[in-house]
């Protein structure tokens, strides 16, 4: 995610350079033709065309930003559960002999935001995972499809063995029940935005209308604009493509790229903060790079 309160120019001119450079050769094409051939450019409703796109793009951008503000939340509830889990932990298992159940519960943690940050960006298990996994049955996780599924499944598997061995009673293993109940909610919403795209018109349409529009615009203008068209006309067209791109930046906040969620700041901050609550070295924060993008 970009931090900073304005974009660098070089990262801006990474993402328009090729759309700007076609834009502008095809606004030559036009205005050359304009003056070397016989003809009159027709007249055609740009502002007609371009207010029913401008609302288009409008509600496409709307839509995608609701899927990344939704993607920040649910992430901000795994955030608050991941604290609450650990700190009824502390609690509830507080007699000496459970104190291994209850660093288990810690790391067991850890290690599931780290394999579910994994699983959304469509990445491999990195060191992460494993690192905070005690070995025995908990290894049997990483064969499972849904990785992180089966760690917290483990988790509730943990506690129940606490609640028999007398550890913890029945009403503080259903408050802790609760807890990951909330965890599974915020993953199983994280993956509805991840494995359910925008409807096929809202992906298509827009795209296809955009660039309709951005052909049609040169011809339009150069009557008025004349030698000025290729200027103009690329201005204008590239706002329209500026809209249609931010929606395609935003519809996917787990994509990894600089514009989605910075999903590994985020596990890092539970893992301090978890480990922390153990009274355990942890890391540093992350911090964003040299462009200014948090990951």
């Amino acid at each position: 995610m970009i931090i900073a309160d304005v974009p660098r120019l070089t990262q801006i001119a990474r993402e328009v350079w090729k759309p700007a450079l076609l834009l502008f050769l095809w606004d030559v094409i036009v205005t050359i033709t304009y003056y070397v051939l016989p003809f009159r450019a027709p007249g055609l409703p740009l502002t007609l065309f371009g207010s029913v796109l401008a609302l288009f793009l409008g509600f496409r951008s709307n839509s995608a930003y609701q899927r990344w503000w939704e993607g920040r939340e649910l992430w901000g509830q795994m955030i608050n559960a991941s604290r609450s889990l650990v700190r009824a932990a502390k609690a509830y298992l507080s007699l000496p002999e459970a104190e291994a159940v209850r660093r288990e519960v810690v790391f067991r943690q850890i290690a599931y935001v780290h394999a579910l940050r994994c699983q959304l960006r469509r990445q491999p298990m990195d060191g992460n995972v494993e690192r905070f996994l005690p070995d025995g049955p908990a290894q049997k996780s990483l064969q499972r499809t849904n990785i992180a599924n089966g760690l917290i499944e483990g988790m509730g598997m943990r506690i129940e063995q606490a609640r028999a061995h007398g550890w913890i009673d029945t009403i503080q293993q259903a408050s802790l029940e609760r807890v990951m109940v909330d965890i599974s909610n915020a993953q199983g919403g994280m993956e509805r935005l991840k494995n359910t795209p925008l409807p096929n018109q809202y992906r298509f349409f827009p795209v296809l209308f955009t660039h309709l529009f951005c052909i049609f615009l040169p011809i339009g203008l150069v009557e008025t604009l004349g030698y000025a068209t290729p200027f103009g006309s690329m201005i204008a067209g590239l706002m329209f493509l500026a809209v249609l791109a931010i929606g395609d930046d935003l519809v996917d906040p787990f994509a990894n790229d600089v514009h989605d969620l910075p999903l590994s700041a985020m596990c890092r901050t539970i893992e301090i903060d978890l480990l922390q609550a153990l009274g355990e070295p942890a890391p540093e924060p992350l911090e964003p790079d040299r462009r200014n993008i948090l990951w």
